[in-house]
């Protein structure tokens, strides 16, 4: 990191030595108080309009002035009212370029060994709009978008309190992307927020692109298929997760904020619950669970039925299913395998097409290929109808949707492999799975697992807003909790 010299002519050349000559480096001399003075702005990433107005207007007053000493004209601009708001003070050639490219103005001056750098941020980014991965029939229809500022307006227009906070980080050896914890003061736990960013601290990755990246930092239980750190595109669900005492994360150039801790019952929950009806809102979440848990064990409990324990289904029913099986040329085992790895198929190329096509594609693969497979005898209609309400349930859920594709070739190899007893087994890993997530001190299950009255009512089923109001919870205080706030003097403890 080297510090400007007095000579601007050298941190000139040793600046263009450091971005390569590339052709975004823009330089502008200028003549004030006597003095040389450039000015550099990385092409694109600042507004020309607010450059003009703010900087080179202002600086106008200065090229007909004489100054004794170029210490003395850096007093006088950065002292001076009418130039741009957000100012800083610019020590080393590394923080040029990196305001340089935060879409500031720098300004360097002759015989001084210090810059000044002045907000003008003026790119490009995508307008405020609904999300298209959490959408709801009430509510807000603002969506985050990938400008990182943005986004912390939109939640600051939802959270007017002195006690909402934003702190800053830089990760990224390269990138240098901005990063914002965003939590409230007198709600978040402290504990929390050191585990967040000691663990934030030990990213070294030279590019961070996404909110993605960062996710397996915070998220400490590699070896499963849930994460304690969960996602939203939408401004007023951060602040709602921000009320119970959740850290936000918003990452510049990505429209997905992320939110911890993050506990399993929160996946099955969104604002529209909050919009509605208690009596509605407690039936759709049962049916969300009820659709999750399909979502993974209908094909698998089918196959360890009919392949194992056929004495458990009706003899009409099984009879048609024999009816329908028995020109196949594979074991049902087989067979469910196959067939969900062709809708996983197509399922991604409807996905990674454009829209237009890829609706098209998801549909009349779907049909065309079903039809083709009953017909010619691959596959049995029964497995047809199983793989249909499974793809269907698994859209009910969209925040497991991973760990549901995984989960359902696991119970389907076990359901073939050893019947209703490796169904039952997989039950209890998975179970012992979910209770074992820990990831910032809060079991992962919990009000399930340690169970908590107080708390349980607002998770299978949705209480009034008249009960809500008189809830003061906080996720540290969640049953299992290490990290539970005292009552009285609202320290933190470990139990």
């Amino acid at each position: 990191m080297d510090r400007l010299s007095t000579d601007i002519t050298k941190n000139i050349v040793s600046m263009r030595a450091a971005m390569q000559n590339s052709s975004d480096f823009i330089n502008k001399p200028l003549k004030l108080g006597g003095f040389r003075c450039e000015l550099l702005i990385c092409e694109g990433m600042v507004s020309i309009s607010t450059l003009a107005e703010l900087i080179i207007e202002p600086l106008r007053e200065y090229r007909d002035q004489v100054y004794p000493s170029a210490q003395q004209l850096y007093v006088e601009l950065t002292t001076a009212d009418y130039l741009a708001a957000d100012q800083k003070i610019v020590l080393t050639t590394d923080e040029v370029m990196q305001f340089m490219m935060s879409g500031f103005a720098v300004l360097l001056i002759d015989g001084c060994d210090k810059g000044i750098a002045m907000g003008v941020q003026g790119f490009n980014f995508r307008s405020v709009s609904e999300p298209s991965g959490e959408q709801n029939m009430r509510g807000s229809r603002e969506g985050f978008v990938e400008a990182a500022r943005i986004n912390l307006t939109l939640v600051r227009r939802r959270m007017k309190s002195p006690a909402l906070k934003f702190e800053y980080l830089s990760l990224g050896t390269k990138s240098k992307t901005d990063v914002f914890l965003v939590y409230l003061t007198d709600k978040a736990s402290p504990a929390v927020l050191k585990k967040l960013r000691r663990r934030l601290a030990s990213v070294k990755l030279e590019a961070i692109l996404d909110s993605g990246y960062i996710t397996p930092f915070l998220d400490r239980h590699s070896v499963s298929l849930f994460s304690g750190v969960g996602s939203t595109e939408r401004p007023d669900t951060l602040c709602g997760k921000i009320m119970e005492g959740r850290v936000g994360i918003i990452v510049d150039g990505t429209p997905f904020a992320l939110v911890a801790p993050y506990l399993f019952s929160e996946n099955f929950q969104s604002m529209d619950d909050y919009t509605q009806r208690p009596y509605y809102a407690s039936f759709i979440r049962c049916l969300k669970f009820f659709a999750f848990l399909i979502s993974f064990l209908l094909p698998g409990s089918y196959v360890a039925v009919v392949t194992h324990h056929p004495e458990l289904i009706h003899r009409e029913l099984l009879q048609n299913i024999i009816e329908a099986q028995k020109n196949t040329p594979f074991p049902l085992m087989v067979e469910a395998l196959i067939i969900h790895v062709v809708f996983e198929i197509m399922r991604e190329a409807g996905l990674r097409l454009p829209k237009a096509i890829g609706h098209a594609v998801s549909i009349v693969g779907a049909i065309v290929i079903g039809d083709a497979a009953v017909s010619t005898g691959l596959v049995g209609t029964p497995m047809v109808l199983i793989v249909a309400l499974t793809a269907v349930s698994s859209f009910v859920v969209p925040n497991l949707y991973e760990p549901v594709i995984i989960l359902k070739f696991a119970f389907i190899l076990l359901g073939g492999l050893l019947g209703i007893y490796g169904i039952s087994l997989g039950l209890v890993v998975l179970l012992l799975n979910l209770c074992s997530i820990n990831t910032f001190g809060i079991p992962y299950t919990s009000p399930i697992s340690p169970f908590g009255h107080s708390v349980f009512r607002d998770v299978f089923f949705r209480i009034g807003w008249r009960q809500l109001q008189n809830s003061r919870s906080k996720v540290q205080n969640m049953p299992g909790s290490s990290i539970r706030t005292a009552p009285k003097d609202g320290r933190e403890q470990g139990r």
